[in-house]
């Protein structure tokens, strides 16, 4: 008796779990992504620039075998992203014209990749920072990467990676959010 229970038992749940009228294919679902409030802080970078980053990143010294003093990494590890951040003198060794070409040169390195590049000037003559913005689209290892300088004593490069294959598709939410605090850490660098 207690077989024919749990028998008809199986077959009522069975049959009440078939009884939906919903045949359609459901789409493929993603993450939903929280973003946090944008707050800023200025930060000491122990180097001849300061800039204002924000609460949810980490200012870190870079650690990779041919590193230079100033060479630092913003991480936002809520995002699997870090902004490798490198600064130099402007000396006759190292001149404005031959940094400034090395960026021109380590941006159209993702030409091969890339729907797009786009350049935007960067205008502070109040701070004494001039340089460029480069929106790579498409799906490279970098999608934004720039330079400022005062084209005299102080030059600082930066480029946005994230730590996974690029999908442009996946990460375009992201990027747009990181693409605001960058833009706010370039309106605020200034040299010492």
């Amino acid at each position: 008796m207690n077989s024919f229970k749990f028998c008809y038992s199986l077959l009522l749940l069975l049959f009440a779990a078939c009884q939906s009228n919903d045949y359609a294919p459901k789409p493929r679902g993603f993450f939903r992504i929280k973003f946090p409030d944008k707050q800023y802080k200025v930060v000491d970078t122990g180097c001849p620039y300061t800039f204002e980053q924000p609460t949810y990143a980490l200012l870190v010294p870079d650690r990779s075998q041919d590193t230079q003093p100033c060479w630092q990494n913003l991480d936002f590890p809520e995002f699997n992203a870090r902004l490798h951040i490198s600064y130099f003198a402007i000396n006759p060794i190292a001149s404005f014209n031959q940094l400034s070409e090395d960026a021109r040169t380590f941006a159209f390195k993702h030409t091969a990749k890339a729907t797009a590049i786009d350049q935007e000037r960067i205008v502070r003559p109040e701070a004494n920072v001039y340089g460029l913005t480069y929106s790579i689209k498409g799906n490279t290892a970098s999608n934004i990467q720039f330079f400022v300088s005062d084209s005299t004593t102080h030059y600082l490069r930066a480029a946005l990676y994230f730590n996974e294959k690029p999908h442009l598709d996946s990460i375009q939410p992201v990027l747009d959010f990181l693409r605001k605090d960058i833009e706010h850490m370039v309106s605020t660098i200034s040299w010492k």
